[in-house]
């Protein structure tokens, strides 16, 4: 099972970061043991000083695709999930400062909390989401997937240029602005459309 995630893939989080629009998708890996389920707590590790939360809409791929056309992209993803893609951002910006991979600040255990799936059919426009995190009961992210620069469809059909999917991949499409540090005793609850999808604890 892959982990892939979209980076920069909303305008205000690009500009939150002073990066450039990217022309298609970015995306990076994180292995299967960077996954919290069930509400579990984010245990902070000891070989960064500066962990911050980006929340992301997660779709679930349903069926074995290659080289898949946007326009048939649909079939191949059912679910979608809310998850957070946690950053190591010391670690990341190190990395980039002196030309490094940055896998280890991205992909390491427990740096992708995700709530269950619901079915893709229980929602009127798919591109159309609203979801949002609090943290501390504190609203610091909040947008709707219509924000993304490239849809579910279009991400598909990318990443599967280059990889095939595989019933189960989860696929993590990108986050707005609002990212920002977290601290042991932080309580963090993500919401699709009001509903809390996603409640736990750093420790």
């Amino acid at each position: 099972m892959k982990i892939i995630c979209i980076g920069r893939n909303y305008v205000d989080h690009i500009n939150e970061f002073k990066n450039e629009k990217p022309k298609e998708p970015l995306f990076f890996l994180k292995p299967e043991t960077a996954l919290i389920r069930n509400n579990h707590p984010f245990y902070y590790p000891d070989f960064s000083n500066r962990i911050e939360y980006e929340t992301e809409i997660v779709i679930k791929i349903c069926k074995l695709g290659k080289n898949i056309q946007a326009k048939f992209a649909p079939r191949y993803y059912d679910e979608i999930a809310i998850g957070i893609d946690f950053t190591a951002r010391d670690i990341q910006q190190n990395a980039i400062k002196n030309g490094l991979p940055w896998e280890k600040a991205k992909a390491f255990d427990g740096s992708a909390p995700i709530s269950k799936f619901i079915n893709k059919s229980e929602f009127k426009n798919i591109n159309g989401i609203n979801f949002e995190l609090n943290l501390n009961n504190k609203t610091i992210q909040k947008s709707n997937t219509k924000e993304m620069i490239f849809s579910f469809e279009e991400i598909i059909a990318h990443v599967s240029k280059f990889f095939t999917l595989k019933m189960g991949d989860l696929i993590f499409t990108g986050t707005p602005s609002g990212v920002g540090s977290v601290k042991i005793n932080d309580r963090l609850q993500a919401s699709i459309e009001d509903k809390i999808m996603l409640d736990f604890l750093v420790k």
